[in-house]
């Protein structure tokens, strides 16, 4: 069993790509018209046929609810791994990120929570 997709629940998908791919720096893979909404996957560019993550539209009232009680419990949806925690975190708080948590170590990790800007918190980490 592998993981090819991984979806996080976003607000606005146009936002959220700008955001995944002129902030993180994801590229985009997949933006195919579906309606009112897009099948939007984008990709880490160090590994272009990995993992994709979509970016979802809410278009089911429950999963805003469930996506903003995360946000108000300042609780992750998901996490990316990175090669250099604080590097990452210098470099997008210069990028005008808002982060909830710097970068703090916790055991064998460090992590650091930025805003998505589309009504998620998403941990980065590094492992020791």
């Amino acid at each position: 069993m592998k993981v090819r997709l991984l979806s996080v629940m976003v607000d606005d998908q146009e936002k959220a790509l700008q955001f995944y791919t002129g902030k993180l720096g994801f590229i985009k893979k997949n933006d195919i018209p579906m309606g009112e909404h897009r099948w939007l996957t984008v990709v880490s560019p160090e590994e272009p046929d990995g993992t994709e993550v979509v970016l979802e539209p809410m278009a089911f009232a429950p999963a805003r609810v469930w996506q903003q009680e995360l946000f108000k419990a300042g609780i992750p949806c998901t996490a990316f791994l990175v090669d250099d925690v604080q590097a990452e975190y210098d470099r997008l708080s210069a990028a005008g990120v808002t982060f909830s948590m710097k970068p703090t170590a916790m055991g064998p990790v460090t992590i650091t929570v930025l805003e998505d800007t589309c009504g998620n918190h998403i941990q980065l980490f590094q492992v020791m």
